[in-house]
């Protein structure tokens, strides 16, 4: 019976994994011809996850190390929206330098508005999240908070979403 159990267990695995759907923490390999940007040595895989529905799309953007372009109109290297799959989403980007820090800010718009839909006292109505994790109360963190390295080649970082309370 156990056997069997496993066994049922790794053909939903399969199946689930042929048609895009993840499992938290297991994502299948992108694609250059996935990912956003010129093809260049440096190349960043963004993991998303936490995501409560598959409604919607979820918007990655990602910041140079230059503090001052953080979460400006003009300051971002990339940008990719995908479409949502609850309860993690991914995108790859590749990166100009692989000696740069970068951050990297996502939100679910599940709306399909097109951008963070916010309560009328500015608060988030959508799910968001910020590289490294970085907690936030009021407005976004500190670009600090934020940034990472990456390193020669290819690295992988994960956002967990934050939904604000209902």
């Amino acid at each position: 019976m156990k056997a069997r159990s496993v066994l049922v267990a790794a053909m939903f695995a399969t199946v689930a994994t042929a048609q895009g759907a993840h499992a938290e923490g297991v994502a299948r390999a992108l694609t250059d011809k996935e990912c956003v940007g010129r093809k260049t040595p440096t190349r960043l895989n963004v993991q998303v996850g936490a995501l409560r529905s598959n409604a919607g799309s979820v918007i990655i953007t990602v910041y140079p190390g230059d503090p001052s372009r953080f979460m400006t109109a003009k300051g971002k290297v990339g940008r990719a929206k995908i479409k949502t799959s609850a309860p993690m989403s991914q995108a790859c980007f590749f990166l100009p330098s692989q000696t740069d820090a970068y951050a990297v800010v996502i939100y679910h718009d599940a709306d399909g508005n097109g951008d963070l839909t916010r309560s009328p006292d500015g608060m988030p109505t959508e799910g968001y999240g910020f590289s490294n994790d970085a907690p936030t109360k009021f407005g976004a963190p500190a670009f600090d908070a934020v940034r990472f390295g990456v390193k020669p080649g290819e690295t992988t970082i994960r956002v967990k979403v934050r939904y604000p309370a209902r």
